[in-house]
């Protein structure tokens, strides 16, 4: 997998990190620099480490599954990409406001931006990819666009979002139409 591919990668995956960035400058907009980096960092770590986990999973089972590899990588992407656009269009009715500077907050949002990193680490067990610099890659991906995404949310507010999730979405839908393409031709 080539170094183009591995960044859309993680710009699509830190779509989620960027919306909950945009939102946590909304809500903390007096936050300091520390405090955004503290954050940044956190989604970052968490989100860096999902992919290292479906990847160990998914070579564990990949000599059972090589001849349709692809077709899973690609379901999977297709299927993160479709419930990114998804949850941007209908957002849920009744999410916590929460302190978004608390720990306990910090972790499980990032928990929450990462499950689509986890599921893109088992497409990655089943393709040629170096973890080691996926993982870097993804990782200040996620730290930059968290920075920025508070930022922004603290200058511009909410405008960027629910479409920021729906670009992510695509990008990921068409990542899998580029790894199914690879495959089958």
């Amino acid at each position: 997998m080539g170094i183009l591919t591995l960044i859309l990668i993680a710009i699509g995956l830190t779509f989620d990190t960027f919306a909950v960035s945009v939102s946590t400058g909304i809500a903390v907009n007096q936050i300091r620099f520390w405090q955004a980096v503290r954050v940044a960092l956190i989604l970052a770590i968490i989100q860096a480490s999902m992919p290292i986990l479906g990847w160990f999973g998914a070579i564990q089972i990949k000599n059972y599954i090589i001849n349709f590899d692809h077709w899973i990588a690609a379901g999977l992407l297709w299927s993160i990409g479709l419930k990114m656009i998804w949850e941007a269009i209908n957002p849920k009715e009744n999410e916590d406001q929460k302190n978004p500077l608390k720990t306990s907050v910090i972790i499980t949002m990032a928990i929450a931006t990462s499950i689509d990193a986890l599921a893109v680490g088992v497409s990655f067990g089943f393709l040629n990819v170096n973890m080691y610099f996926s993982t870097i890659i993804i990782g200040f991906t996620t730290f930059l666009v968290a920075m920025i995404g508070m930022l922004l949310g603290k200058k511009a507010g909410y405008l960027l979002g629910k479409r920021a999730e729906i670009i992510g979405g695509l990008i990921l839908i068409l990542i899998g139409i580029k790894i199914l393409y690879e495959h089958l031709s």
